[in-house]
């Protein structure tokens, strides 16, 4: 029999490259298609020797087809606040057009299907913790509305096929996944956190910190991807992790952890960020025996040493850029 074969879009972004090391570490044979719009190939470097690795730069907003394969993971989109805010027409069109695309490849070949859905969906709820029979508070033409429309449309669309034309289909909806291989700047809590705690800034908290969300560290998501993948289940399942905590305490946690000086400041609160996010498990921990395993404190210190490093590069680069200007030897003394 031939090595099964995955298809992970979005492959070179957070989720994704951890994806793929696990679908790796199970023996599948991974091809990636990225149009490296926010992923970066720095996060697949490591597989540059693997021969059951291929990568594939194209937007899966056009049509394509990378040959046979036997699942497909749809995990291409911006996914962080300053991401989409700056891409969120390209975040609609991953979101609709990408899914399409997605879904003929897995039609095609007969393929099961796993996109990747967000707790955005929904909204600002009004519901807590949240059930996936929840539809959602979602304002459809707010500044986020980019993601969470493109978000819902697409397990609208994937739901579709799954009835329409038997695609083999599941849903997961991610709720918040801090760790390693995040991008300093992409306007998410715990990058943005760890960033000024090790460069001294204060920590920037928006509102009063009170609201709430759930934070799971990404081994623990990519199982429960995983989990999900090996499942007859057709409905979204919520995989995140239910221990709820402002995020004033994870602030305060970062400054524990990163040994930090810096103080906290608070910002306004901006349009339609939501007060209280927590995933309610019930369904995933019945029906895919899964729950998290590590804790916010302890996937805070175990994704310390990434951001030290990230840091590092980052204010290293920065240097090269913006030289300091040395007098030459010869100058003349003024």
């Amino acid at each position: 029999m031939s090595r099964q074969r995955a298809l992970v879009t979005g492959g070179a972004g957070f989720l994704g490259s951890h994806l793929c090391d696990a679908l790796l570490g199970e023996g599948w044979s991974v091809v990636v298609v990225d149009n490296l719009l926010t992923g970066r190939l720095s996060n697949l470097d490591h597989l540059r020797s693997e021969s059951r690795f291929e990568f594939v730069e194209k937007d899966i907003c056009e049509p394509f087809d990378v040959g046979r394969v036997h699942y497909v993971f749809h995990f291409a989109s911006p996914a962080s606040p300053v991401d989409y805010a700056v891409h969120g027409i390209p975040t609609l069109k991953v979101g609709s057009l990408g899914t399409f695309h997605t879904l003929d490849v897995a039609h095609r070949y007969g393929a099961k299907y796993l996109v990747s859905s967000t707790s955005e969906c929904y909204g600002d709820p009004l519901e807590h913790p949240q059930k996936e029979t929840y539809w959602g508070h979602v304002n459809s033409i707010g500044p986020r509305s980019v993601y969470d429309e493109a978000k819902r449309f697409t397990e609208a669309v994937t739901m579709a096929y799954h009835r329409y034309h038997n695609v083999d289909t599941r849903i997961v909806r991610i709720f918040n996944t801090y760790g390693p291989r995040m991008q300093l700047n992409d306007g998410r809590v715990v990058p943005n956190f760890m960033k000024q705690a090790l460069c001294g800034e204060d920590l920037t908290v928006y509102g009063d910190g009170r609201q709430t969300r759930s934070f799971c560290y990404v081994s623990d998501e990519i199982d429960g991807f995983l989990c999900l993948s090996r499942s007859s289940e057709h409905l979204p399942v919520n995989i995140g992790n239910p221990d709820e905590f402002t995020v004033l305490e994870c602030a305060q946690l970062v400054l524990k952890i990163t040994r930090s000086k810096s103080q906290i400041r608070y910002e306004p609160l901006p349009q339609d960020d939501p007060k209280q996010r927590c995933p309610d498990i019930t369904k995933a921990r019945h029906l895919l025996q899964w729950k998290p395993e590590i804790d916010l404190e302890a996937g805070l210190r175990k994704s310390l040493e990434y951001f030290k490093m990230a840091v590092a590069e980052e204010t290293a680069a920065s240097s090269l850029s913006n030289p300091v200007a040395v007098p030459s030897q010869n100058a003349k003394a003024k």
